[in-house]
């Protein structure tokens, strides 16, 4: 069983930073893919950004190119968000999932096999 525990969220005005984190307890995450998704009210959730196990491969939403970066430290089965350039369409709750996976790959598909609970990151104008 894997859980997931993500902090680092709160009140941000336009054009500030956040950096998420994404704490795992339980099985090692060194051969899950992890991921980014947010929900924002009203909207289904959606894709945010991934990365493989080993970190070498990553995938980003369009709307977030060029202002996130995802990474991850696997020694601190940690999975971190930095996210730059916050406009206030980045208002959501942002979940961070994780895929066990064979491949180096970093999946965008939402089928997730692990949640965590969200946190919220609300950007004013």
């Amino acid at each position: 069983q894997v859980q997931l525990v993500e902090s680092g969220g709160g009140l941000v005005q336009a054009g500030g930073s956040l950096r998420l984190s994404c704490a795992r307890s339980g099985r090692s995450i060194a051969t899950y893919a992890m991921g980014w998704f947010r929900q924002a009210p009203g909207k289904e959730r959606e894709f945010v950004s991934a990365i493989s196990w080993s970190g070498g491969n990553t995938n980003y939403a369009d709307s977030v190119k060029g202002r996130f970066t995802i990474s991850r430290d696997n020694a601190k089965n940690t999975v971190y968000l930095q996210m730059n350039s916050l406009r206030p369409e980045d208002t959501a709750v942002y979940y961070c999932a994780a895929e066990p996976i064979l491949t180096d790959y970093a999946p965008t598909y939402h089928d997730y096999a692990y949640w965590g609970q969200g946190t919220q990151v609300t950007v004013s104008s």
